[in-house]
């Protein structure tokens, strides 16, 4: 029996960062009622100081949030990148007006018969897709409680229940982890996650440039790790530039002007002059991987499941796909008066979503072993690989549209329709 703080509800989603959110207002819009918990003040997760990275959004993804509804507001904040330059750098210098003999040129023409107009993906600042998404998540009455911990969970026949430090208990068929990579509640449930860390840190910044960057992204494969160029509008880059520890901590701790040194010496000078804008961010990279993807009465989701390094701008892009596959498998077996929270409605989630997520994570964590390596050996072996796929259209086609997340059984939100 539930008690006078009780609340039941069809689903509780633990986290509300962007795939958490983005959940919500899935299954909002096919009828299911949903409690967004979140243990960070919602006011601290909106500021400009939380979180300086931007994220690429594969095309197939962004017509995910134009069906929910924030596709129109995201779309001011949002750059295209309808061409991508990767090269297998050296140092020092590997940014120069000229690709490297050896490149990766990828163009959203060379897939425009299949996509249209839509570009490669999009960049856009996690600040601004936070807050397009709690804006929608107000808008739509979903209930949001904040700030607000899962302190303990347990299952009482065809329901799961929370106890939040409110003093609140929450009722569901099923809980939702997407806490992020120190799931509490995927470690309490016995879900084993391999983990690992690389001797790497991303130092991340956003800088202004004198000439146009033509919607172009550059990626350079250091030996210490890769340097990439990213477009955001107002004719700004997001700079994700991966280091050892050590380094990216010292070049956080240097001077403006040293750090305006050592990066105009990656950057290059082809895009002019540049101007440091706002806060530099150092992130540590790693790679970590759920062996199951749900238990009992709770379902995995983005990097409670999963976390990859940013090498190829996957990591949210996977998350953004989990939401897509569950909702769907959620609201199609509650319209069927199926138990939602059952092994068997669970399972579908995670055949749909298990081969692209280990697939994707073994794929990223050797190219990070592979190009984060100056040996002259290897260095040529992975020039000449790329030359030779660079010359194959129908192979780098796919790529893009692979990495666009429109290959496969898609979703129908990743097709830009509701379920």
């Amino acid at each position: 029996m539930m008690g006078a703080m009780d609340t039941q509800l069809d689903v509780i989603i633990a986290g509300g960062g962007m795939a958490g959110m983005t959940l919500a207002l899935a299954l909002k819009s096919g009828g299911l009622d949903v409690a967004l918990v979140e243990r960070q003040p919602f006011d601290d997760m909106l500021d400009v100081s939380f979180d300086g990275r931007a994220s690429a959004i594969a095309y197939a993804c962004f017509r995910q949030w134009k069906a929910l509804g924030v596709g129109d507001v995201l779309e001011k904040h949002a750059c295209r990148m309808d061409e991508i330059f990767v090269t297998d750098g050296h140092l020092p210098g590997a940014s120069a007006p000229k690709p490297l003999p050896f490149f990766l040129h990828f163009a959203s023409e060379e897939i425009s018969d299949r996509t249209g107009d839509e570009p490669l993906g999009y960049m856009v600042e996690n600040r601004q897709v936070r807050k397009a998404l709690y804006e929608e998540v107000i808008n739509q009455g979903i209930r949001l409680i904040s700030p607000a911990s899962v302190i303990d969970n347990r299952e009482d026949g065809s329901f799961a229940e929370v106890d939040l430090d409110t003093g609140e208990t929450l009722r569901a068929p099923l809980i939702v982890s997407a806490e992020g990579r120190k799931s509490t509640l995927r470690e309490k449930a016995g879900i084993k996650y391999i983990n690992w860390a690389y001797d790497q840190s991303a130092v991340v910044c956003t800088v202004q440039m004198e000439h146009s960057h033509n919607h172009v992204a550059y990626e350079h494969f250091l030996p210490t790790g890769p340097f990439a160029i990213l477009p955001l509008n107002d004719n700004r880059a997001c700079i994700v530039w991966s280091e050892t520890h050590a380094k990216a901590k010292a070049l956080m701790q240097v001077d403006d002007q040293l750090f305006y040194d050592h990066l105009i010496g990656r950057f290059g000078e082809f895009l002019g002059e540049l101007t440091v804008v706002g806060e530099k961010f150092i992130y540590p990279l790693g790679l970590g991987l759920a062996e199951e993807m749900h238990k009992g009465r709770l379902a995995l989701l983005g990097d409670s499941a999963h976390g990859i390094h940013p090498i190829a701008g996957q990591g949210l892009n996977l998350g953004l796909k989990d939401v897509a596959a569950l909702a769907e498998v959620l609201i199609e077996a509650a319209r069927l008066g199926e138990d939602i929270g059952s092994d068997l409605v669970l399972e579908r989630y995670a055949k749909w979503r298990r081969f692209d997520n280990v697939s994707t994570s073994v794929i990223m964590d050797g190219f990070v072993r592979l190009f984060s390596n100056g040996n002259p050996l290897l260095r040529a072996i992975r020039g000449v690989g790329i030359g030779l796929f660079n010359k194959v259209p129908t192979l780098r086609q796919f790529v893009m549209e692979d990495a666009g997340a429109a290959t496969g059984d898609l979703p129908k939100l990743l097709r830009g329709e509701l379920v």
